[in-house]
């Protein structure tokens, strides 16, 4: 083998596929799941119905080189996101936007305030919820207000497990106020879904007769990372080539400067013997209930079934506990410090190289770790 990757996700899959591809190098992938694809990962349940097992995973991207990278191992399902949120009896579009303000304020008030959020920030801004809350006009901060009672606080405590002002701007800056009538979820130029599904586009990119895949296998089971001469050990004899890793990064290193803080999910999948449940792809619970969102997947696969299945996502705390996995990042200056001191470990070995919101602490989307990973591997070239 001439590298190995560590991890089939997304940025495991990517990498490992440029490596083998572009530069013809023999690679070796290790994934400790019995399945490849990461939380990509999709399957059809008992019932038939496709289904997403690490929870629902969305791409869109703008970025041509990697929408036509991906697109050479799977056609789309064009699927535009659009999500609601329950607020009281009411379903309202989130992102907040100027359907929601009408829905909410009514056609007259509502025209008003549209005039004021185009002048203050102009048309098709996308305003973190805080920052529209600073802003000096009273009616402006009531929508602010609303919007962060309503739709910010409570939701954002369960995902995160804090309080908003606790958070770092990067994640709070997910959560706009967008100044126009786009419903959807994202404002990408390309939003869909792999037509046949997540599995299969991860099948074709790792289907190359340079790459060995084996799942179910922990990587230190067949690797050492020595600290002391900056080595990796490959079943015993030393390894030159490059090691990419995606998983966490404490881990790798026995978390011996303490675990690093992810948000966990639960997730709680029902079936019914109906046609439909929510009407909606994705309905969040910004007020009410324990769990953060309902997915209903046939509205995001587009699949045709006289049933349905749905998942409820409860958020906690990783512990590092068997079956647990770690989801989020809690992004904070503390937190920060703490990875890089295990970043600055991983350092100490030569050829490893640390990809991937795990290894990374890092958030990224599909397409921005798609791009990331292609720019890794082509450096290894």
């Amino acid at each position: 083998m001439d590298a190995i990757v560590i991890g089939s996700g997304i940025a495991g899959a990517v990498a490992a596929r440029c490596m083998a591809e572009e530069q013809g190098k023999r690679v070796l992938v290790l994934e400790k799941k019995e399945h490849i694809g990461g939380n990509c990962y999709d399957e059809k349940d008992a019932h038939g119905i496709l289904i997403h097992k690490y929870g629902p995973h969305i791409f869109h991207t703008s970025d041509e080189e990697v929408y036509a990278w991906l697109s050479r191992f799977t056609r789309w399902y064009a699927f535009g996101h659009e999500v609601v949120a329950r607020v009281g009896n009411e379903l309202i579009p989130v992102p907040f936007n100027l359907n929601t303000l009408r829905q909410v304020y009514g056609e007259e008030k509502g025209s008003v305030l549209e005039r004021k959020l185009v002048e203050a920030f102009g048309e098709g801004a996308r305003v973190p919820v805080l920052k529209l809350r600073q802003h000096p006009d009273p009616e402006i901060q009531d929508i602010a207000e609303y919007v962060y009672q309503n739709i910010f606080l409570r939701y954002t405590m369960k995902q995160w497990g804090q309080k908003p002002e606790d958070i770092d701007p990067a994640v709070t800056g997910r959560v706009p106020v967008v100044i126009s009538y786009d419903n959807r979820y994202f404002g990408d130029k390309y939003q869909g879904m792999p037509l046949d599904g997540f599995t299969p586009m991860f099948e074709k990119i790792l289907d190359h007769p340079g790459i060995t895949v084996k799942t179910g296998t922990e990587a230190r089971e067949v690797l050492d990372f020595s600290l002391e001469n900056g080595s990796v050990l490959l079943e015993g004899e030393a390894f030159r080539g490059p090691v990419i890793y995606t998983g966490p990064v404490d881990e790798l290193f026995d978390n011996c400067y303490g675990r690093l803080p992810y948000r966990s999910l639960r997730f709680d999948f029902e079936h019914y013997d109906r046609p439909d449940y929510q009407g909606h792809s994705v309905v969040n619970y910004t007020v009410s209930e324990d769990f953060t969102r309902i997915t209903e997947f046939k509205y995001l696969t587009g699949q045709q079934a006289p049933d349905t299945t749905i998942v409820k996502e409860y958020p906690f705390a990783y512990t590092g506990a068997d079956g647990e996995i770690p989801y989020y990042a809690i992004q904070n200056p503390e937190n920060q410090a703490l990875y890089e001191r295990y970043a600055a470990l991983g350092g100490k070995i030569k050829n490893l190289y640390l990809l991937g919101r795990l290894a990374e602490y890092k958030y990224y989307n599909i397409d921005a770790m798609a791009a990331r990973a292609l720019k890794t591997a082509r450096s290894l070239g």
